[in-house]
C-alpha cells in the first residue's frame, strides 16, 4: 500500500512545511488504519442456520455400525452431517440420506472429505446390521452410529434432539427432529439443516466449508 502522499505535504497554519517526521508519522497512522479494511474479507453466507455461537453439540461417544467406538475427534479435517433418524422411518429419514447422497454426488471429488453420520434414536431395533444394511442403500462411506438407551438420550439432550416413541397398535414409531447438523473441518458446529432445503443449496454450504 503505497502512503498517502498529501501527508508528506502538509503545511502548518502559516504556510511553512511541516516537519518530515510529523508527516510521516501522520502517513503512517493513516495506512494503519488502512490495512485491517484492505485485509477484511467477507463472511460467507450460507443458506443453513448459522450455529457458529454455540456451546452444544461438541462431542459425541458412539458405537459405529462397523463395531468401531467413534467421537467427533475422528472426523477431524472432514466436513460432517449429522442427522438423528431410525431406519423404519417411512418418509423424513429416507429424504433426508437421499437429499445427502445427492450432495455427495454434485461435490465430485471433494466429496471425499464430506462425510454423513446416521445417528439412530431407535437402537432397540436399529442393531448394527440393520444399521449398516440402511446407510449403505444409499452411499457406501454413510456411517450409522448408535448406543443403549441411556447413551442416545445423552447425545440427543447434547445436540438438542427431540424423538419419542409413539404407539401404534401392537408395535410403534419414532416422532424426532428434522434438523440435520453440519460440523466444519475443525470439528465446530457450524450449520443447522431445514428438511426442506435443496441438495444444491446444502452442497453449495458444505463446498464453502470445505473451502474455508
Amino acid at each position: 500500500m503505497r502512503l498517502p502522499s498529501l501527508a508528506l505535504r502538509a503545511r502548518s497554519p502559516h504556510g511553512d512545511p511541516v516537519a518530515e517526521p510529523d508527516a510521516r508519522r501522520r502517513a503512517l497512522t493513516i495506512a494503519a488504519c488502512l490495512l485491517p479494511l484492505a485485509a477484511c474479507k467477507p463472511s460467507p453466507t450460507f443458506h443453513g442456520i448459522d450455529l457458529s455461537l454455540v456451546s452444544y453439540a461438541s462431542d459425541f461417544a458412539l458405537q459405529g455400525a462397523d463395531g468401531r467406538p467413534y467421537r467427533l475427534a475422528d472426523f477431524r479435517g472432514k466436513v460432517v452431517m449429522m442427522f438423528f433418524g431410525f431406519t423404519q422411518c417411512p418418509d423424513v429419514c429416507p429424504t433426508a440420506l437421499a437429499r445427502a447422497a445427492a450432495v455427495h454426488q454434485i461435490l465430485g471429488a471433494d466429496a471425499a472429505d464430506f462425510q454423513v453420520l446416521f445417528v439412530t434414536i431407535d437402537p432397540e431395533r436399529d442393531t448394527a446390521p440393520v444399521l449398516a444394511a440402511y446407510t449403505a442403500a444409499f452411499h457406501p462411506s454413510f456411517l450409522g452410529l448408535s448406543s443403549d438407551l441411556a447413551g442416545t438420550a445423552a447425545v440427543a439432550k447434547e445436540f438438542k434432539v427431540y424423538y419419542g416413541k409413539v404407539p401404534t397398535g401392537a408395535s410403534y414409531t419414532m416422532d424426532h427432529s428434522t434438523l440435520s447438523t453440519v460440523f466444519d473441518r475443525k470439528g465446530k458446529a457450524r450449520l443447522a439443516i431445514k428438511h426442506e432445503m435443496s441438495a444444491a443449496d446444502l452442497a453449495e454450504d458444505v463446498r464453502q466449508l470445505l473451502n474455508a
